[in-house]
């Protein structure tokens, strides 16, 4: 069956792995997804990510989860445009999470950014999700 929401899943992915303690967690490969993968490590929520290749042409990401103490540095991660209810935002409009501790992840014009990137670069976009 096809997936219809394939970063949500990968939001996921990385939310049950956590809960579970592990160390990395795998996700087939896709553009938006490593761009979501990108700004995470840049903002220091995950410690890296590789692709994998294999044979037939297929290929996953594998994600290195980041911890503080035990405790994950990611304490909440969500989705906020949907494949049913897609949510958008003009630069003036573009949510804080956390009084700024946290970061919301836009598809913009100029790429996948963090907020404050989008309103350094006065670009607005798709709301893709939240984290903490």
């Amino acid at each position: 069956m096809a997936m219809s929401d394939p970063l949500g899943d990968m939001l996921t992915r990385i939310r049950n792995a956590q809960m579970r303690r592990k160390p990395k967690v795998s996700t087939p490969a896709s553009k938006l997804r490593a761009r979501v993968l990108e700004v995470l490590q840049k903002e220091g929520f995950i410690r890296g990510y590789s692709t994998v290749e294999f044979d037939g042409g297929k290929s996953e990401i594998e994600i290195e989860l980041k911890y503080f103490d035990g405790e994950p540095v990611i304490r909440t991660i969500e989705r906020v445009s949907k494949p049913g209810r897609r949510v958008y935002s003009s630069v003036r409009n573009i949510p804080h999470v956390n009084n700024g501790l946290g970061v919301s992840i836009l598809s913009t014009p100029r790429g996948v950014l963090a907020d404050h990137e989008a309103r350094d670069q006065n670009v607005g976009g798709e709301v893709l999700c939240r984290v903490f």
